[in-house]
């Protein structure tokens, strides 16, 4: 499918846009040009929604929120389950000028009142699911809280408003919209994205990475409030006029299998954590998964035994990958035709990528040290935190916080966070290599290492597991963890212990919080 008029990609793969740009114009309108009126744009259990529609009801957002007194450059704070409407909102608001700022769906009321004071949003909108905590965050702002309304009642709104809108032109560097980080160590941060940044991420991974084309449905369990879920569910379908698959619901097994059953996607964005639970679901009963043509991971490294697994129970590669808020997408990641089980892959064509020591040197290949990566789709700031945007952005580089290290081969090794390292013995141990190993064991669901002081005062690993059957647990099963760790890893790595918890705390997209287990 060729790109868009007036956008092209030089042989350095850098994107050239016009002038004057809306991002609305390439993922939404020119479907409609191009003959694609009737074409399924969206499928849920509920409805089809067709480009005709979406185009149109895109327009009738945008001036919906106009009229609710919204002004380009203001912000728009949109709590929205995964549903068309989360379609509706984000576009409209682009087309009008607007900036979106979807959040986390699973926080609490003091989290929302949070950002919607450090945003400065002039409105916010909410699916009924989260009044609960909405309402409560209004509540504690009093006379600073901004207006908001329901997602239902925003819809009858909406349908009133005019079928036709003229997109508002922006520099393609212009702020577009914002997504806040995870905030696994601190408070969320409003990383702050540009016009342009969509195109990037759409063409470079979605295109010619994953080969993505209109042909194509996808389907993500990963949500469409966080940037990964956001790519997948919604701008990889929309950039090449294909399918996108929403559920609402929280993704288990059953879900997403029988959505796939239902829907037949043909490329499936899971995160390690359910692909994990899906493997053991696969494990006492099967499920047709055959209309799947590629998998793709990311939130947290995916460990090469379940790669293997999951391509003996179905036939299809899980390609895992890294990225993040602030690069929007995938950097680094593996190919259907070039990847490596237990890696993140390769870095993604027009993404330069440095692993540096702590004194900013580069380390050489096969020594670890912290990922940094440049991108055009990288965000410009974070919003009211000019210290952490000097100390994440510089020169045009991210730090991306993780340690890495690149084999021989060119393929990037995850080893954790960089707060995550351990130094068992003076040599310094990764605590994802660990897991790797503790989760090859037939009886681990999923595992977590953190650094724990012996009798001596020096740190070893301690691992901390979720059993797949937990009647299992005990001194046998310990001894048998240690013993697989010690024939498997150096001998020094070995957890001195092993905690077994019914489940781990993660992030929403799915990435482990150590930090609470050390606490």
């Amino acid at each position: 499918m060729a790109l868009p008029s007036g956008i092209s990609f030089s042989s350095t793969h850098a994107v050239q846009l016009p002038a004057r740009f809306n991002a609305a114009v390439p993922f939404i309108d020119r479907h409609l040009a191009e003959g694609r009126a009737s074409k399924a744009a969206i499928l849920t259990r509920e409805e089809t929604v067709t480009y005709a529609e979406l185009g149109e009801r895109v327009n009738r957002t945008g001036n919906a929120l106009l009229a609710f007194g919204l002004e380009p450059g203001d912000r728009l704070l949109m709590v929205v389950k995964d549903c068309p409407a989360f379609f509706y909102l984000f576009w409209g608001a682009i087309k009008a000028g607007v900036v979106p700022v979807p959040p986390n769906t699973l926080l609490r009321a003091p989290d929302y009142a949070y950002m919607i004071e450090d945003s400065g949003c002039r409105l916010v909108v909410y699916s009924s699911e989260f009044t609960a905590e909405i309402e409560p965050a209004l509540k504690q702002l009093g006379d600073k809280a901004p207006k908001a309304v329901t997602v239902d009642a925003f819809l009858t709104d909406m349908a009133k408003a005019p079928s036709t809108l003229e997109a508002r032109l922006a520099g393609p560097e212009d702020d577009c919209f914002w997504l806040y980080s995870s905030g696994s160590t601190g408070r969320p941060k409003g990383a702050v994205h540009a016009q342009r940044d969509m195109v990037v991420t759409s063409e470079l991974y979605g295109v010619r990475v994953l080969g993505v084309t209109e042909q194509d449905i996808s389907y993500s369990a990963a949500k469409l409030f966080f940037a990964y879920g956001l790519g997948n569910g919604m701008t990889f379908p929309l950039w090449v006029g294909g399918t996108a698959v929403l559920d609402d619901r929280r993704p288990t097994p059953d879900t997403t299998f029988s959505n796939i059953e239902t829907f037949k996607p043909t490329i499936y964005y899971g995160v390690p954590t359910l692909y994990a639970a899906q493997l053991a679901a696969l494990e006492t009963g099967r499920r047709d998964l055959s209309s799947l043509r590629a998998c793709v991971s990311a939130g947290e490294a995916l460990p090469g035994d379940m790669f293997r697994r999951w391509k003996e129970q179905t036939g299809t590669l899980i390609l895992d990958g890294i990225g993040s808020t602030e690069a929007l997408h995938i950097f680094i990641g593996n190919r259907l035709d070039d990847f490596r089980p237990g890696t993140s892959g390769k870095p993604v064509p027009g993404y330069e990528v440095r692993i540096l020591d702590e004194n900013g040197d580069p380390v050489a290949k096969g020594e670890s040290g912290r990922l940094w990566i440049k991108a055009e789709s990288a965000a410009k700031y974070y919003w009211n935190k000019p210290e952490k945007t000097a100390e994440t952005m510089v020169n045009g580089w991210l730090n991306t916080g993780d340690t890495y290290r690149e084999d021989q081969d060119g393929y990037f090794i995850y080893e954790g966070r960089s707060d995550d390292m351990l130094k068992v013995g003076g040599i310094w141990c990764s605590p994802v290599e660990i897991e790797n190993c503790l989760v090859g064991h037939p009886a681990i669901l999923e595992a977590a290492v953190i650094g724990q002081s012996d009798e001596q005062g020096l740190i070893k690993p301690r691992a901390i597991v979720v059993l797949k059957q937990p009647a299992d647990a005990g001194a046998a099963l310990t001894d048998a963890l240690m013993a697989h760790c010690k024939k498997t890893l150096a001998p020094y790595k070995y957890p001195r212990w092993v905690e077994y918890m019914p489940e781990l705390p993660k992030t929403a997209t799915g990435k482990i919080q150590r930090f609470k287990l050390r606490s």
